[in-house]
C-alpha cells in the first residue's frame, strides 16, 4: 500500500501555519504541543496503527504512568503503536510517542518495554526535539519540514517516520541526547515501580542482534546511536544503585506476556519499507 501523502491546501495550510515557528528563535511549550499535534496528525494518516483496544490501552496506560513521574507530567502525552515489523520507537515533540510492533514483540520482559518508552519520554522531557527546531528555525527548517509533510524527498514519509532521520524533528539524536534520555528513562522506570535493569539489557539484545543480521536493525540504529560504550554507561548507572532496592522493583509481569501473546494472534505486522506500507 502507497503511502507517500499527496500535497493538499490542508498540508500547505500547516506548512504555512509552521513557519512563523520555525523562524522564532525559540520554542514556547504551547508552540512546541502544537507543533506535535499537526506532524501527530499527518502520522495518524499516512502510518498504520494497531487499533486492538487491550493494546493500545495497555501501552497508553504504561505510559502515561512513567511520563506522570517527570517534570513534565500535564503534557497531553499520547501513545501509540504502529503496525510495523521493524524494531524502532520515536518521538514527536509535545507529548506524542509512538512504538513500533516488532519492538514490543523482541521485548522479552515488562522492563526492557518500559525503557525503552521511559528513554522516549526523556526525549520530550528535555526538549531535545524541540531544541533541534530552535536550531534548525530558517530556510533549511522549512525545506525538512516540507520534506516530512509532502514525502517529496528521497524516501518518503515512511523513511522518515519509521527511521526517524533527516527532518528537524527527526534528526538523529546526538550521543549527549541519548544519554541523558537513558538517564531520565531510568528515574522515571524506577519511579513507577519497574527495575531499570531492561535498559541495558534490550540494548545487549540489540547490539547481539545487529552482529548477526547487520541490515535488520537499521530503524532503531537510524536515529538511536547505540555502541557498547552507552550500553556500560547506563548499566554502570543502575550498578551503583542499592541491590536490594533493585531487587524490589517488577521485572515483569504475566499481563505484559499476555500483550505479547495478543500481538502475536493479530495479523503478521507488514514491514514498511521507504515509500510503502
Amino acid at each position: 500500500m502507497n503511502i507517500r501523502p499527496r500535497i493538499t491546501s490542508r498540508i500547505a495550510t500547516a506548512i504555512a501555519a509552521l513557519l512563523p515557528f520555525l523562524a522564532a528563535c525559540s520554542v514556547s511549550e504551547d508552540e512546541e504541543v502544537q507543533m506535535g499535534r499537526e506532524y501527530a496528525a499527518e502520522i495518524a494518516q499516512q502510518l498504520p496503527m494497531v487499533t486492538d483496544p487491550a493494546i493500545t490501552e495497555y501501552v497508553s496506560r504504561l505510559g502515561r504512568d512513567i511520563a506522570s513521574r517527570t517534570s513534565r507530567p500535564d503534557l497531553p502525552w499520547e501513545f501509540h503503536v504502529v503496525n510495523a515489523a521493524e524494531v524502532n520507537a520515536f518521538a514527536v515533540p509535545g507529548g506524542f510517542i509512538y512504538i513500533n510492533r516488532g519492538l514490543i514483540d523482541r521485548a522479552e520482559r515488562l522492563d526492557e518495554l518500559a525503557g525503552v518508552v521511559g528513554h522516549e519520554i526523556g526525549h520530550v522531557v528535555l526538549r531535545h526535539s524541540a531544541e533541534q527546531m530552535e536550531k534548525r528555525g530558517n530556510a533549511t527548517g522549512v525545506v525538512t519540514v516540507i520534506c516530512v509533510i509532502t514525502s517529496l524527498c528521497d524516501g518518503g514519509l515512511a523513511n522518515v517516520a519509521i527511521n526517524v532521520a533527516g527532518a528537524a524533528w527527526f534528526a538523529k539524536h546526538s550521543r549527549a541526547d541519548e544519554a541523558e534520555a537513558d538517564s531520565a528513562g531510568i528515574v522515571a522506570v524506577m519511579a513507577t515501580g519497574i527495575s531499570p535493569r531492561g535498559i541495558p539489557t534490550f540494548f545487549e539484545t540489540l547490539l547481539q542482534e545487529r552482529q548477526r543480521q547487520p541490515t535488520i536493525l537499521d530503524d532503531w540504529f537510524a536515529s538511536h546511536p547505540l555502541e557498547e560504550d552507552r550500553v556500560r554507561r547506563t548499566q554502570a548507572i543502575i550498578d551503583a544503585m542499592p541491590a536490594e532496592r533493585l531487587d524490589a522493583l517488577t521485572a515483569d509481569v504475566p499481563s505484559f506476556q499476555a500483550l505479547k501473546a495478543r500481538l502475536r494472534a493479530l495479523p503478521p505486522a507488514p514491514r514498511v519499507a521507504p515509500g510503502t506500507a
